[in-house]
């Protein structure tokens, strides 16, 4: 007879185990295509990765099972060397080049061909049909150059002004700044002073967590600098010069918006700390963590209050932190219309998931919570490091590539930055029924 063990057991291998998120061809995880299948718990160790079973994480929610590309019998190799005739080449060597110039140009030109038609036309065409064959095609050709040359010499000097540089993907005022116009962020010398929060709070300020790592600071200044100059291009926002933050010993409560680079070396922090950043986000304050591994940072089924001291930089850092259940971005979600209509949300990598605040329940603790802060998410969790997207230099170029998509990815970088601080500072205001037919509108454009 069996035992109810067994009966367990059985029922348990004969289990459905629909797939929840696959690897795509880049290695990061998405959302599974309609074609891929559930597989049953009692073959899952049998079945090989395919495009009806790709490689993932199968079952429930909460704990997920895994269908590994790499078995124990596989032997990983090598590739072999390409043959000399093959030409190796990088995702960013070739870029798109601005059309806008010659396109204006052309039109310009067939503009005045049409207008000096018709002004021959009403004159009668004498004074046109009094020049020979070759006259009528010279004038043409200086009119048309007169027309052309400005703008043709605009472009070549804005070429020439950068040489070697790759052109922003789309036009701002500030890239007709001359260089050395960057923001030059100045961290007020002594920190809990009067002088500080004055100037933290004289503008919406935007705050990064210093990280110790001289680079990565660097990158998360320039990479908000870079954000504050398109929200002023685009927006109604005026934020002022961001400002770099000890976690531990500064002031967090002047700050809408904190960014948080996790390191792989980080460390568990003070219960001091711990509290004062929980106080942070239950007053309305959002932090971004940003693990900037490439979408290895928060997995489905991944716990964020597990592992300690032994766990991931990023169990490391919240693990003792009251935090909310976290769930990928819905397609509903304010933050894809809190500006611009928005599916992805990319950084300086695009495949990682962004994770946000899960909707709960209006009688439960976390409801209650979320409708306090207006229902803005206390937590945003990307690893698609969005400050080095974001990051210009002085002469407002691009300091890091966008990889796989180059510039039109770093355009939809900066669009999520753009979402993510109207989201903060506006909260859910584009979730009101009366922005859906505007939004229906946009979309069917």
């Amino acid at each position: 007879e069996k035992t109810s063990d067994d009966a367990a057991a059985s029922s348990e291998q004969s289990t459905v185990l629909a797939p929840v998120q696959v690897l795509d061809g880049f290695g990061a995880l998405r959302s599974p295509p309609p074609t891929a299948q559930a597989v049953t718990a009692a073959k899952l160790g049998d079945t090989r990765p395919s495009a009806d079973h790709p490689p993932g994480y199968y079952g429930p929610q909460a704990s997920p099972r895994a269908l590994n590309i790499i078995g124990p019998k596989t032997v990983l190799r090598p590739l072999p060397s390409l043959p000399a005739s093959a030409e190796r080449r990088s995702y960013t060597a070739q870029v798109s080049q601005p059309l806008k110039p010659q396109l204006l140009s052309t039109a310009l030109m067939l503009l005045f061909i049409d207008v000096l038609a018709v002004v021959a036309l009403q004159a009668g065409g004498f004074a046109w049909r009094s020049l020979r064959p070759v006259a009528r095609g010279v004038a043409t050709f200086v009119v048309v150059c007169l027309f052309a040359a400005p703008m043709m010499s605009r472009d070549a000097a804005a070429q020439a002004q950068a040489p070697g540089q790759r052109p922003f993907p789309f036009d701002l005022p500030f890239l007709s700044q001359p260089p050395g116009t960057a923001v030059q962020t100045v961290r007020p010398p002594v920190a809990g002073t009067d002088a500080r929060a004055l100037a933290a709070t004289a503008k919406v300020t935007f705050g990064y967590v210093l990280s110790g790592d001289p680079q990565t600071d660097t990158t998360s200044r320039q990479g908000l600098a870079g954000l504050n100059k398109l929200l002023v291009a685009k927006t109604a926002v005026d934020p002022g010069d961001a400002v770099g933050v000890d976690i531990v010993n500064d002031e967090i409560a002047f700050f809408p918006i904190l960014y948080w680079p996790v390191l792989a070396n980080a460390r568990v922090l003070p219960d001091a700390a711990l509290a004062k950043i929980d106080a942070y986000m239950k007053q309305g304050g959002m932090i971004i963590f940003d693990t900037r591994d490439y979408g290895l940072g928060l997995p489905s089924g991944f716990n964020v209050q597990g592992g300690g001291a032994n766990g991931t930089p990023l169990q490391r850092l919240l693990g003792r932190l009251d935090l909310p259940r976290l769930e990928p971005v819905p397609e509903t979600h304010v933050l894809t219309k809190s500006f611009f209509l928005m599916r992805s949300f990319p950084g300086r990598w695009d495949g990682g998931q962004l994770w946000v605040e899960a909707d709960a329940p209006e009688n439960s603790a976390q409801g209650r919570r979320a409708k306090r802060s207006d229902g803005v998410s206390s937590v945003i969790v990307t690893s698609n490091d969005f400050a080095a997207a974001w990051a210009l230099d002085e002469s407002n170029r691009p300091i890091y590539p966008t990889v796989p998509g180059g510039e039109a990815q770093r355009e939809m970088a900066f669009r999520t930055g753009i979402n993510i601080v109207m989201y903060a500072l506006t909260g859910n205001y584009k979730a009101d029924q009366v922005h859906i037919p505007a939004l229906l509108e946009r979309i069917g454009q």
